[in-house]
């Protein structure tokens, strides 16, 4: 067995462990939250909802993306990567960091426009950077997949 398809194993461990994390996230954590922060401030307590929503879709985004690597990581198990059909997978990635980038963008909006540049809003500043670098490393690497799998098709039409 190869080292790739070894690491496919708890690389699917972690996936399941992110995913079972983020839907506890989505269904206990963030609604005590916003409740928590609509108590505690109340000039904020009209954004609760608005934040509550905007934060589970969010993580519905990464909960795709989690799904998109998952049957990725089985492309890569059967030596399929280099396929077209990769390319649906990894522009599910796309559009789900995109998703997620526009999210954040609103959140981000929502409270400077009610709060000004101060704590959540320089967080989720933060947040659109990272967010901004990973969606553009994934238009990259899906332009490197798709070279890889043109070269591969050439090649296999040579053998």
């Amino acid at each position: 067995m190869s080292r790739t398809r070894r690491l496919v194993v708890p690389l699917r461990a972690l996936l399941v462990a992110t995913f079972a994390a983020l839907v506890v996230t989505q269904v206990a954590v963030l609604p005590a939250a916003f409740a928590r922060m609509a108590g505690e401030s109340p000039d904020l307590a009209p954004l609760r909802w608005p934040l509550l929503a905007l934060a589970v879709v969010g993580l519905a985004c990464v909960e795709a993306v989690v799904v998109c690597t998952w049957r990725l990581l089985t492309m890569v198990r059967d030596d399929r990567i280099f396929s077209d059909h990769a390319l649906v997978w990894v522009n599910g990635i796309v559009a789900a960091v995109a998703g997620a980038w526009l999210l954040v963008l609103g959140a981000f909006v929502l409270l400077v426009a009610t709060e000004g540049l101060a704590g959540l809003a320089a967080l989720l500043l933060g947040v659109l950077l990272v967010g901004a670098a990973v969606g553009l490393l994934m238009v990259v690497l899906r332009a490197l997949l798709r070279q890889a799998t043109d070269l591969r098709t050439d090649l296999d039409g040579v053998i």
